[in-house]
């Protein structure tokens, strides 16, 4: 049996006094799936349909089903661990969208793109290239991050299409409230439960040298 109990209305206190108790990686990812990947989100507590309603909306626009809609960070949680403050206001409604369809639909789209971008028919200035270079060291971790996406692109049109969407569910246009929304694509489950898992390692670490309990 785990030798930890989670709550629904877990703080930031007792998140990281529970993660610092982890014994390994395996705990680590378990406690990660039942508070992030499990449940309903934090903005979300008192309205489950309205999650329901508000996954609809981004799976009919994108042509994926609702199931694979997921809120994270700290409109999931109630807080941030990594800003290490709750969740309010002034925080962003973050969106995974799991598809490997999806996912390799936009990367088709890039395809041509980088092909001419090789055969250096296609100039970027120098604050895009490092852009484009984040944006593909993102895609090698199994996440599309369109904001990363050079201005120039060709593909401007779909990266302008894709904020306008996400900016028709921001500020009171949406179920989520008044709130800002951006989204991302991870290509697989195990790519997104690996990148969240990682950050919990990484915070333990953190927690153990800071001498939390």
């Amino acid at each position: 049996m785990m030798g930890f109990f989670v709550w629904f209305e877990m703080d930031n206190s007792e998140f990281k006094r529970q993660l610092s108790s982890l014994k390994n990686e395996s705990e680590v990812s378990d406690f990660c799936r039942k508070l992030v990947l499990h449940g309903i989100p934090f903005i979300f507590r008192e309205n489950e349909h309205n999650y329901y309603e508000f996954r609809k909306r981004i799976a009919i626009q994108f042509g994926v089903s609702f199931h694979e809609v997921y809120i994270t960070g700290s409109a999931k949680l109630g807080f941030s661990p990594f800003k290490d403050k709750d969740f309010d206001l002034d925080s962003d409604i973050d969106v995974a969208i799991i598809s490997e369809k999806f996912f390799e639909e936009i990367m088709w789209k890039i395809n041509k793109f980088q092909q001419e971008y090789r055969a250096s028919r296609k100039t970027l200035n120098y604050s895009e290239v490092q852009k484009y270079h984040d944006f593909l060291e993102y895609t090698a971790l199994g996440w599309i991050r369109p904001d990363k996406l050079p201005v120039s692109f060709q593909m401007k049109e779909l990266k302008n299409s894709w904020f306008e969407f996400f900016n028709s569910l921001s500020y009171n246009r949406s179920e989520i409230g008044n709130y800002k929304v951006s989204g991302g694509v991870f290509k697989t489950y195990q790519h997104y439960e690996s990148y969240i898992v990682s950050g919990f390692v990484g915070l333990q670490k953190k927690y153990i040298i800071q001498g939390i309990k």
